[in-house]
This record gives C-alpha cells, structure tokens and sequence, in this order.
C-alpha cells in the first residue's frame, strides 16, 4: 500500500509539474506557470482590489484548483462542511504567509518551478522554507495546535465554490467589471478554458493524493517519511525535463524572470511560507485544495491571502524583479516574529483531542 501511494504521489508531482510548464509555455510568465500567491495577488488586483497595474487579472487557475477539489470531493462523498478552529487566526495567517510569499515573489509551488528553471536564488530561498518548516515541527513537537474543527451548516462549505464560478462567469461573460493588466506578468496569460482545464484535472488529482509541498517538508524532518515528498520531487523532474527540452532552463542567480537577487530576504521570506503553512496545516495550494472540500477555515486562510496581497502592494510591500523594499523588509520581519508568537501562543499544552 505504501508502494502505490508513493508512486501514485510521484505520478501525479510529475504531472503537475509538466501542467505547471505546459500554462507558461501557452502564454503564462516564464517561471510562473502556476503559483498560488502570485495568482492569488493577480486575482486581487483584477477585483480592483489593489493599484499596482501589472499585476491584474482573475486568474482561471485559481478557480479550476478549487472547483476541481470541489467536484471530485463531491463525487466520492469527501466534501463536508466544517469548521471553526481558530478561524481569525487562520485568516491571520493568510495574511502572513502572503506577506513573506510576495516577498520571495512566489509560493511553494514557484518555488519548486524556479529551481527546475535554474534560479539560484529559488534554491537559497528553499533553505528558508525549509527551516520554516523545522521550526513549525518544533512547535507540533510541543503540542501546538489551532484546536478541533466542527461540523458547520453544509452551506458554508458551498460558498467559496460558489464564489468561483461568479468570478469564472465575470471573466468569460462581463470583463468590463473586471480589471486586467496591459503590460507585466498580470498580462501574461494562458487561454482561459485551457487554463481552466488544466487546473480541474490538477485539483482533481491533488485532492486525491493530499499532495502538500510543506507537509511533505514536515514528514521528512518529523518521520522520515518521503512519501508526501515524492509529490514535489515528482514537479521538480518533469519541470526540469521540460525546461531543458524547451530550452527555458537558465542557471544562475542574474536575469532570472520576476525575481530579485537579494538572498537573506528570499531566505525570509520563505521562512515565513514555511512556518505559517505548517502552522496553518498545508502550503498555499494545500489550502485552496481543502477549500473545494467544503473546509471553512481553510477557505478563510485563502481569503486571508487575498487580503494580504492587495495590502501589499497598497502598502508597497511586495518585491519587484529591482528587488526588495524597505517596507517589505520590515513586514516580513513582522510577520516571522508574529508568527513565533502565535506558535508559542498555541503550544502551552497539548492538542486537544
């Protein structure tokens, strides 16, 4: 059993991976086939969420990931509305994982799509999500936890869905309410049904498998255990392969495609990812997969990087392809000390049953 579900992980990580590749080479930035906090903070701005221009447009992905777990959910009866473990707190954290995601200028999933293009400074940014994640094993080591979910009114569940296909509707049926960039990555696009359907199979599948970037960190350095692993190693070889075949493979540290160079705030801000997922209990995808599942606080965590990535850029916190700013730097210090405090906070005894 652990020999099928392993190769079924890796299966699936290699698929990614080459759907990840497949939307940046149908139109998608380079480097950015698929990120979660990227395309969150597009979406944000397509709402008129936020002013930074290059930066604007509701993206399908965001949508085919949840509506895909919904479906698939649906059809083998794991969708189930619950809720209410810490739900301000999760929405906090959104919100800080957000914070250090915009930093680094990508999620966990661009994080592993960047390595496989030859960024280096992915690769330095990697080591602070992986300490992240160790300090967040730290912390479950103690007992930390946001305390039990509960079984909520089965409509809550259906909300966020919900939510994704008005959203799909004004994108195809009223652009015009809609805000879209003319020039930078938020213009950068692949075909929206092509979009769409990618990233249902891809919901589909990752529902199924519970693949999870940061959980698959955890369960090496708690259980070495690298079953949940082989998922991200699964998206790392197919996107290198890729990569080199198309000729987007581009080793080094300079010239990489909306990034900056400045290693200690990278290594930050991917600290901050990794320790606000562990805490959160899944990465930025993890979470939009659980909200297709009918999860509420899940759903609240994503809303609470919504919330984030229009603060950040209001705010002038997210980093450009120039770098890092000075208000970036203080926040996303802000949020690794937040953070600590919140796992110290929730670590005084133990999980509660």
């Amino acid at each position: 059993m652990k020999k099928k579900q392993s190769l079924i992980l890796l299966v699936v990580g290699l698929i990614c991976g080459v759907g990840a590749i497949v939307l940046m080479l149908q139109g998608n930035p380079k480097n950015m086939g698929l990120c979660i906090a990227c395309f969150i903070r597009d979406t944000a701005g397509g709402l008129h969420l936020h002013g930074a221009g290059v930066v604007k447009y509701v993206r399908p992905e965001i949508i085919g990931l949840i509506l895909g777990s919904f479906i698939i959910s649906l059809a083998t009866r794991e969708f189930k509305t619950r809720g209410g473990s810490s739900p301000m707190t999760r929405l906090a954290i959104g919100f800080l994982v957000m914070v250090g995601a915009l930093v680094f200028l990508g999620c966990p999933m661009r994080m592993v799509l960047r390595m496989a293009a030859g960024d280096l400074n992915a690769w330095i940014g990697f080591v602070g999500f992986v300490a992240g994640v160790f300090v967040g094993t730290l912390f479950l080591r103690k007992g930390f936890s946001l305390r039990r979910t509960y079984d909520l009114p089965v409509l809550g569940g259906y909300i966020m869905p919900a939510v994704q296909v008005v959203f799909f509707a004004l994108l195809v049926g009223a652009p015009g309410l809609l805000a879209f960039s003319e020039e930078g990555p938020g213009a950068a696009k692949a075909p929206i049904w092509l979009a769409l359907v990618i990233t249902l199979l891809l919901g589909m599948m990752v529902q199924k498998t519970r693949l999870c970037m940061a959980g698959g960190v955890r369960d090496v350095l708690m259980f070495n255990d690298w079953t949940l692993m082989l998922g991200t190693i699964g998206i790392f070889v197919s996107a290198l392969i890729v990569n080199l075949v198309t000729g987007n493979f581009n080793f080094g540290m300079e010239g990489q495609p909306v990034a900056h160079t400045e290693s200690l705030w990278n290594m930050i801000g991917l600290f901050v990812v990794g320790l606000g997922s562990i805490m959160a209990g899944g990465c930025p995808m993890r979470q939009l997969i659980l909200t297709g599942t009918g999860n509420v606080d899940s759903a609240l965590n994503v809303i609470g990087m919504g919330i984030g990535a229009a603060f950040c850029h209001n705010f002038k916190l997210a980093s450009s392809g120039e770098g890092t700013t000075p208000n970036g730097r203080i926040a996303v210090l802000v949020a690794a000390v937040l953070l600590l405090l919140l796992g110290f906070a929730n670590s005084r005894r133990k999980a509660d049953v």
